[in-house]
C-alpha cells in the first residue's frame, strides 16, 4: 500500500496534487510519502514484535537526509556501506548504538571514522578485513564490536544481479569455514564477537530462501556456542520484495516474514536485527517526468519524456519494471494507446518500457513511474550534463523541496582547471 491515489482525476501524494508539486519544481522529479515511509518501518517493527529486535533502515535504498531523519524519529537503526553513508546516518541525528556497518571493502579510514563516532557492530566479509579492523580497533585503544557474514549457498530466486547468498558471490564467508573464521577472531586484539550476519540478496518474492538461509544459521549459532563464542545477537539482513507490477502476485508480507523469523530463529533467545531497505522506501516514492514529444515510428509510438536513464537507472540496469500512470486520469471510456517509453540520452538502452499501454498521451502532459522511491535517486548521475533532480517530500497536505536542482553553473563550477589552460 502507499498514499498516491487518484482524487477527482488527478493522482496525490497524500493529500497534494502532483500536479502542484510539478507546476512549482518543474519536471523531472522524485517525490515520497512520509505516510508511506512510517507506515512501512512500523509493519517491520510489528511484525518482529515479541522478540528484542531492531530495525535497521538499509539506506543505500534511499539516503536523503529528510527520510533518515523521518525513520530516525520512529526508532530505527541504520545499516551502512560507506564512510559516506555513515556520515549521512551520523547527520540525520542516528547514534552510533544505532548504526550497523556492512559491505566487502571497508577502508582503515572508514573504520576509524565509525570506531571513532560510536557503532553497533561491523558486519566482517572477509579475514582481511578482520585484521584491519582489529589492527585499527587496538591503535585507536578500542574494541571493535563484530559480527561475522557467513554466505550459505542458498539461491534467492532473484535477478542475479542482486543475489548474494550463493557460494560464487562476493559476500560474506562460506559456511563451512565459519567455525574457523570466528575461533580467529576470538583469537585477534580489539574484537568483540557478538554474533552472527547473513544477506542472501534483494527482491525476495517467496520466504523459502529466507526459510533455508535462516535454519543453517539457526545450526551454525548452536555450533558456535557450543565452541565457546558468545552468540547473542543475529543481523538478517534485508530482502524482502515489493509489488512493482501491480497485476503480479504480491510478495509476502513483513507480518509473514515476522511470523517465520520467530518460528526458525525464536528458540535461540538471540537479539535480531533485519535491514529492510527496498521494502519501506520503494513504494513511498513515485518519479514524475513531462511528455517531450510524441514521435511515429515505422511499427511503433515513442513517448520520449523529459526524465532519463540517468535520473532512474534501474530499467537500463536490471531490466526493471516500473508501473507508468498518467498524472491526470483519462477520461472514461477513452481506448488506451501503445508506446515506448523512453528518454532523452543518446543511449538506446534510455527506455523505461516497450510496448506499454497507457492512457493517449501528448506533449506536456505528466506522468509518474510508480515504486521509485528505493535505488532511483540515489543511483543517479549527471550523465549527459543532466542535473539531479529535486527530491520532494510530501507530509499530508504539506510539501518542501529536501534536494533541489543545481544549476548547469553549479555543475560546471565543479570542474577545476589547471594553469596551463588559463588565460
Amino acid at each position: 500500500m502507499d498514499h498516491f491515489l487518484y482524487r477527482d482525476g488527478v493522482l496525490h501524494a497524500e493529500d497534494v496534487p502532483v500536479t502542484e508539486i510539478a507546476a512549482a519544481v518543474g519536471t523531472p522529479f522524485y517525490c515520497y510519502s512520509t505516510a508511506t515511509l512510517e507506515r512501512h518501518f512500523r509493519l517491520f517493527d510489528d511484525a518482529l514484535e515479541g522478540m528484542d529486535h531492531l530495525v535497521c533502515y538499509a539506506m543505500k535504498a534511499a539516503s536523503n537526509q529528510a527520510i533518515l531523519r523521518t525513520l530516525a524519529a520512529l526508532g530505527a537503526g541504520m545499516d551502512v556501506v560507506s564512510g559516506g553513508e555513515y556520515a549521512r546516518a551520523k547527520a540525520a541525528g542516528v547514534p552510533g548504538e544505532r548504526i550497523v556497518f556492512s559491505g566487502v571493502g571497508k577502508t582503515e579510514e572508514e573504520i576509524a571514522a565509525a570506531l571513532s563516532g560510536g557503532i553497533r557492530q561491523f558486519n566482517v566479509e572477509s579475514e582481511p578485513e578482520m585484521a584491519a579492523i582489529s589492527a585499527v580497533a587496538s591503535r585507536l585503544g578500542r574494541e571493535a564490536p563484530i559480527t561475522i557474514r557467513v554466505n550459505p549457498d542458498v539461491d534467492a530466486k532473484t535477478h542475479a544481479k542482486i543475489a548474494t547468498g550463493k557460494s560464487e558471490n562476493k559476500f560474506g564467508i562460506p559456511i563451512s569455514r565459519a567455525r574457523d573464521v570466528y575461533a580467529l577472531a576470538a583469537s585477534l586484539p580489539g574484537l568483540k564477537v557478538v554474533g552472527i550476519d547473513v544477506h542472501i540478496g534483494s527482491q525476495l518474492t517467496q520466504l523459502a530462501p529466507f526459510e533455508a538461509a535462516y535454519r543453517k544459521v539457526a545450526e551454525l549459532t548452536e555450533t558456535l556456542r557450543a565452541d565457546g563464542h558468545d552468540i547473542k545477537r543475529l543481523d538478517l539482513g534485508g530482502g524482502l520484495g515489493i509489488p512493482y507490477e501491480r497485476s503480479n502476485t504480491a510478495p509476502p508480507l513483513p507480518v509473514e516474514y515476522g511470523a517465520m523469523v520467530k518460528r526458525e530463529l525464536g528458540h535461540l533467545g538471540c537479539e535480531i536485527e533485519i535491514e529492510p531497505g527496498r521494502l519501506i522506501a520503494g513504494n513511498a516514492g513515485i518519479m514524475v517526468s513531462k511528455v517531450i514529444y510524441v514521435k511515429s515510428g515505422e511499427d511503433r509510438e515513442f513517448l520520449i519524456v523529459d526524465g532519463a536513464m540517468n535520473d532512474l537507472i534501474r530499467p537500463a540496469m536490471y531490466e526493471a519494471h516500473h508501473d507508468i500512470v498518467p498524472v491526470v486520469e483519462a477520461a472514461p471510456g477513452q481506448v488506451p494507446a501503445t508506446y515506448d517509453i523512453v528518454g532523452p540520452v543518446c543511449e538506446s538502452g534510455d527506455t523505461f518500457a516497450k510496448g506499454r499501454d497507457i492512457a493517449k498521451l501528448e506533449a506536456d502532459d505528466l506522468i509518474a513511474f510508480r515504486s521509485a522511491g528505493a535505488y532511483g535517486a540515489v543511483m543517479a548521475s549527471e550523465y549527459n550534463t543532466r542535473p539531479l533532480i529535486p527530491e520532494v517530500l510530501v507530509n499530508g497536505d504539506q510539501f518542501a523541496v529536501i534536494r533541489r536542482r543545481p544549476s548547469y553553473e553549479e555543475m560546471i563550477n565543479r570542474d577545476s582547471i589547471p594553469e596551463w589552460l588559463e588565460g
